[in-house]
């Protein structure tokens, strides 16, 4: 499968500070990936060296073939972005934004922008000036999916839309990769809502990688078992080194485990326990996954 972004040993530094610390990453084509980390985890820095915004101290930056300090126009409109803080001609109006940055494209899908014009309820006639955080996001958005990109970087693309526009964007989202097969790259707090749509995670924790692997093995890794006694009732602690977080009673315990499946069987013949495991989801796992890097 072809790389579509690939960074090899990145480290980048803003004077003193250290946004990013040797990072080496492959994005393989047609994946969605979730990136993910707390505020200062060096996210956004990582979403600027993949589209040549930020280029590294150190390392090397690959997007598209393409070094990430030459891309040229053929490689820059094969990407669309939709940035945190968009930056728009306020005195415009949404249409005349949307017919002035149609102009640079080749191709530009007037049907696709009609409809997001409908179902993100952005009126075209609005004063980009007095647009809300939200509705800028969604004219960002646009902006960013009309002409067919084959690789979307959305960074905090969410995070001011109301829950309806934020469901309508995420349909969207899975209509454009089942229409134009293309890798999205998306940062977001918004944990519950990218679940839907990655099916890779890279997790960023003070400039380093400390989780790149997909979603379904980062969930067969974290899982919560609710315990209960066969014979007697529970010890007041597991001393078990994959027991990440433990709460209940003599009678019911619930825990926390990272990479226990195959100790399931052998933990309950030690405590004399009934297991009923479970799977996590993106927004419980995350706090042990910064556990983990601390």
């Amino acid at each position: 499968m072809s790389c579509v972004f690939e960074l090899k040993g990145v480290t980048k530094r803003f004077g003193d500070a250290t946004a990013l610390d040797d990072v080496s990453l492959t994005i393989p084509e047609q994946h969605v990936v979730g990136l993910i980390g707390r505020n200062g985890s060096g996210k956004t820095t990582l979403l600027h060296h993949l589209v040549g915004l930020a280029l590294p101290t150190q390392g090397s930056s690959t997007t598209l073939g393409q070094s990430a300090a030459d891309l040229g126009p053929d490689e820059l409109g094969r990407i669309g972005i939709v940035y945190q803080e968009n930056r728009f001609l306020e005195w415009m109006t949404v249409q005349q934004h949307l017919r002035y940055v149609a102009s640079f494209y080749p191709v530009w899908d007037a049907d696709r922008q009609c409809h997001l014009l409908e179902q993100l309820q952005l009126d075209p006639k609005a004063r980009v000036g007095t647009l809300s955080t939200g509705d800028a996001q969604k004219l960002g958005l646009i902006l960013a999916v009309c002409h067919h990109p084959d690789v979307l970087v959305l960074d905090e693309p969410v995070s001011a839309l109301d829950p309806i526009a934020r469901q309508r964007l995420l349909e969207f989202l899975l209509d454009l990769l089942r229409e134009d097969h293309c890798t999205i790259v998306i940062s977001s707090h918004i944990l519950r809502d990218v679940e839907q749509i990655v099916d890779w995670i890279v997790f960023l924790d003070r400039g380093r990688i400390g989780v790149d692997s997909s979603l379904d093995d980062l969930q067969e890794r974290f899982s919560e078992w609710i315990v209960t006694p066969t014979d007697g009732t529970l010890p007041e602690h597991f001393d078990e080194t994959f027991v990440r977080d433990q709460q209940g009673s003599p009678t019911q315990a619930h825990l926390l485990v990272d990479g226990a499946g195959g100790e399931l069987d052998s933990f309950k013949a030690k405590h004399r326990v009934d297991i009923a495991a479970g799977s996590l989801n993106l927004e419980r796992i995350f706090p042990l996954l910064v556990d983990s890097d601390q």
